[in-house]
């Protein structure tokens, strides 16, 4: 079982940007603790991290058919990306959102995503614990 991570514009800069709001752990812990408890239950995470809009699409569209789930951290595309929207609308692979802050407590238009729609669930405000919760969601749904 493969599950594809994505993470959004600006996470590249985990651990240094905004450590008040986001923490102090960087993306490549996070994506060394998903890939460790993924191993633990016999599947496989593939990390991957872009600031382009296009990128993200490109990604999500190939993962129809190659994955069993995606967990998306669209950051700032969360409240703008039509596209990133449609792609996960159109590939059919089940997908669980996540965000580090709570989006719903912090400025007016963060509360609104484009993605929550089409996504199964969303997880937010958890810190870098949010990417956990989804992993754990994501295999359980991959495998039903």
């Amino acid at each position: 079982m493969r599950i594809l991570v994505i993470h959004g514009p600006n996470l590249n800069l985990l651990g240094e940007r905004e450590t008040q709001m986001y923490g102090t752990t960087d993306l490549a812990t996070i994506d060394a603790t998903l890939k460790a408890m993924a191993k633990k239950e016999g599947a496989d995470v593939e990390c991957v991290q872009s600031n382009n809009e296009g990128d993200i699409v490109d990604r999500i569209q190939n993962a129809k058919g190659t994955v069993g789930a995606i967990i998306i951290n669209p950051a700032a595309f969360t409240h703008t990306s039509v596209a990133i929207r449609d792609a996960i609308a159109a590939v059919g692979v089940p997908t669980i959102e996540v965000h580090l802050s709570n989006i719903y407590a912090r400025e007016p238009f963060r509360h609104h995503s484009h993605v929550a729609p089409v996504a199964v669930g969303q997880i937010t405000g958890f810190g870098e614990k949010s990417y956990t919760l989804a992993l754990r969601a994501a295999l359980d749904i991959a495998e039903e």
